[in-house]
């Protein structure tokens, strides 16, 4: 029995690993909107069994970033600007109404570690802003969001925002790449927010992600003619 369950865990960490890899090729772009593929492929790519890539990207799947064929295999999803105008509109409720919880419950005690773990992701993030490495930024800015999100104590609120903010990233990707120079264009105010959060102000805290949000929004309404 030992072994079997050693069996399962290694498994679920090799579905885990693959479903990880192949959103952070969707994620940078270098698995575009619209690419088919079929299990076969991914298996035979990352060399290992079938089943475990099956589960992965049936796990995808239900995340929204891909779409099953029929008989045919997977499509990488493509998202229209509705879908991100949506998107973005999802963000700003869920984050208003996380903050309109803390404000009306308070915060409670904040763990000290977690504080300044989500620190360094901030000024990860806005290092990598300001420098206008996207693959970086990318990274840092969803594990910010994932840090601080779960100091709050809901998981599906984090678990809820996490996969609205990957699917907005991967409609901005091909848009920001189409610039030459991203150092300073995206938004950098990853170390504001958390300090605000830290010293409990929940309206600042408010303002900043909704600075975010708009930001984000104006940037890509402003690219994507230019891509149209």
């Amino acid at each position: 029995m030992p072994h079997v369950g050693g069996a399962q865990v290694r498994r679920s960490s090799l579905r885990q690993q693959i479903a990880d890899a192949l959103r952070d090729e969707v994620l940078t772009g270098r698995m575009q909107a619209g690419r088919h593929f079929t299990v076969k492929e991914i298996a035979e790519t990352y060399g290992v069994s079938a089943t475990p890539v099956r589960e992965a990207l049936v796990d995808l799947a239900a995340q929204g970033l891909l779409e099953v064929e029929q008989h045919r295999g997977f499509q990488v999803r493509r998202f229209t600007a509705g879908d991100f105008r949506s998107l973005i509109e999802a963000r700003v409720f869920i984050v208003e109404a996380a903050f309109r919880d803390m404000a009306e419950h308070g915060m409670g005690d904040l763990p000290a570690d977690a504080i300044a773990s989500v620190r360094r992701r901030a000024e990860a993030a806005a290092r990598a802003a300001r420098a206008g490495v996207l693959d970086v930024l990318i990274g840092c800015d969803l594990r910010f969001w994932r840090e601080l999100t779960a100091i709050g104590g809901n998981p599906h609120i984090s678990e809820f925002l996490d996969r609205v903010r990957i699917q907005t990233w991967i409609y901005a990707v091909p848009h920001l790449r189409g610039l030459r120079d991203l150092a300073g264009v995206c938004w950098s105010g990853h170390v504001e927010l958390v300090e605000a959060v830290a010293d409990r102000d929940t309206e600042a805290a408010r303002r900043l992600t909704l600075e975010y949000n708009a930001h984000l929004r104006a940037l890509i309404d402003k690219l994507a003619p230019a891509r149209s």
